[in-house]
């Protein structure tokens, strides 16, 4: 498996992109969506990684500034035909040691409270992310998460 920063600009990656932002709509109540859209995914405090084998999109994931000091853990997408083959987790390790490389405090994520995203949260429940509460410019939601790591905490 390669992880790679992604050109937005490649096919598969707007065809996985989409097909995930298009099944948040679908799971998810109106209003209640905080995936980031292509145009989101291109802004400059965003970068993209993929996960590829022989040149097959495994799946995505996406790391956020929030500040010099924390991050944020966006589109986080596993291929459906590479389900539970350990793409997500390779990729969350690989954003999280990229976040240390920034010198990330904390690194933190919204996912949904449905039973639909019961293997997210476990995946980061796993690599140690805890319950908060909103974070950044989210607002209190019931249908939301709000999950942080501190990068550096002694355990």
């Amino acid at each position: 498996m390669q992880l790679q920063t992604e050109d937005l600009d490649n096919s598969d990656v707007r065809t996985l992109l989409s097909e995930h932002l298009a099944e948040m709509h679908q799971i998810s109540p109106n209003g209640c969506v905080h995936a980031l859209d292509l145009d989101g995914l291109k802004e400059d405090s965003v970068t993209l990684w993929t996960a590829r084998d022989s040149g097959t999109l495994l799946g995505c994931g996406a790391l956020k500034e929030l500040d010099p000091r924390s991050g944020e853990i966006k589109s986080m997408r596993t291929a459906k035909a590479h389900l539970r083959k350990g793409v997500a987790r390779a990729l969350l390790d690989h954003l999280l040691e990229e976040a240390r490389q920034r010198n990330y405090q904390r690194v933190s994520l919204e996912t949904g409270a449905s039973e639909d995203f019961e293997p997210a949260r476990l995946l980061y429940q796993r690599a140690g992310f805890r319950r908060c509460g909103p974070f950044g410019d989210y607002a209190p939601d019931p249908f939301s998460v709000f999950m942080t790591l501190n990068l550096y905490q002694k355990t």
